[in-house]
């Protein structure tokens, strides 16, 4: 299909809530999970929501075997997950760096929880639900803000770390030679 231009931090769209999907097996939805999935694939991203490429529907993809981006994290199942739901299953959220292909060459520590459910069903109508914790809810989770209309630095809690990635390896020397998810390991 097409590769298609992501569309970035200010533009309205990013800021408005995504409509459900209503009809399964289309044509017009394949084309949409392709235009997704080819430009993800092509912006080397993990994982990428429909408002991301102009479209606001309720359809996120994320997985990868392995990230430049996060060298660090477990491979995560690819999936296409439309009209997703999240239930928290702890309390307790944890502190991660994240990027976003729509705020790009930016990063800033996300708290997210820590576990997870997710439910939502695959392209041909058929129910997905997976329990997951870790960097793989951390996927979910900022893939399913965009469908709300949010964005990572909205839920950032403390902005000195949030910047360039380059200028806060400058502003904290110890992040110079490692990527900056294994100094939140470190420090935690």
């Amino acid at each position: 299909m097409s590769i298609l231009t992501i569309v970035k931090m200010g533009n309205p769209q990013l800021a408005s809530v995504s409509s459900p999907i209503e009809n399964f097996s289309t044509r017009a939805l394949y084309d949409l999970i392709q235009d997704m999935q080819d430009t993800k694939q092509e912006k080397g991203g993990v994982g990428i929501a429909a408002p991301q490429i102009g479209h606001n529907k309720r359809v996120i993809i994320f997985g990868f075997e392995y990230s430049a981006r996060y060298p660090n994290e477990k491979p995560v199942p690819h999936t296409i997950l439309i009209n997703p739901i999240i239930e928290i299953l702890c309390d307790e959220m944890v502190d991660g760096w994240e990027g976003c292909l729509s705020v790009p060459g930016l990063r800033g520590l996300v708290p997210r929880y820590k576990k997870i459910k997710y439910s939502g069903y695959d392209p041909e109508g058929s129910p997905i639900s997976r329990i997951v914790e870790g960097f793989h809810a951390r996927s979910v989770q900022h893939e399913c803000d965009h469908l709300d209309g949010v964005l990572f630095p909205e839920r950032i809690k403390e902005f000195r770390y949030f910047g360039y990635e380059d200028e806060l390896k400058l502003a904290m020397p110890e992040l110079a030679n490692i990527p900056i998810k294994k100094y939140i390991e470190v420090k935690e």
